[in-house]
């Protein structure tokens, strides 16, 4: 994953299994602090970080035409932020990526799923406030 230096807005290499993690750019040393906003991914990168992330990883099928979706998209990004470095979340528009959907047999949406080491442990249709989903990653971490 490619993340810009706040600092210096240099672009730097983050391996999966750092994204929760604070490290160092390679240009200016100043401080990366962890991934604190949604990844948008495809199935090269969610098979990367899922299989890959020290944290917890909680993964939001979505598509741009669900309303509920739209309504839980600011709720996630909040709790994004508020977990950064406990876990990574990832988004999964099940329009543009009917291979992973499919893969995980979503049938509603939003679809919540969490991973812990590679393996599926909680799966929930259906909204969720950001609150409710730092509880669920807490009981995770």
């Amino acid at each position: 994953m490619i993340r810009a230096c706040p600092h210096c807005h240099t672009k730097n290499r983050i391996p999966a299994r750092y994204l929760a993690a604070v490290g160092k750019c390679g240009q200016c040393k100043q401080p990366l602090p962890p991934q604190s906003t949604p990844i948008d991914v495809d199935v090269a990168a969610f098979d990367d970080i899922v299989n890959n992330a020290r944290v917890p990883v909680l993964v939001d099928f979505w598509a741009e035409w669900c309303g509920p979706c739209k309504m839980t998209a600011p709720e996630f990004a909040k709790a994004a932020q508020s977990l950064a470095g406990q876990a990574v979340l990832l988004k999964v528009n099940t329009e543009t990526q009917q291979q992973l959907a499919a893969r995980f047999g979503i049938r509603s949406i939003p679809n919540f799923k969490l991973f812990v080491d590679g393996e599926l442990k909680f799966d929930q249709p259906g909204a969720l406030s950001a609150p409710q989903i730092q509880q669920l990653v807490a009981r995770f971490t």
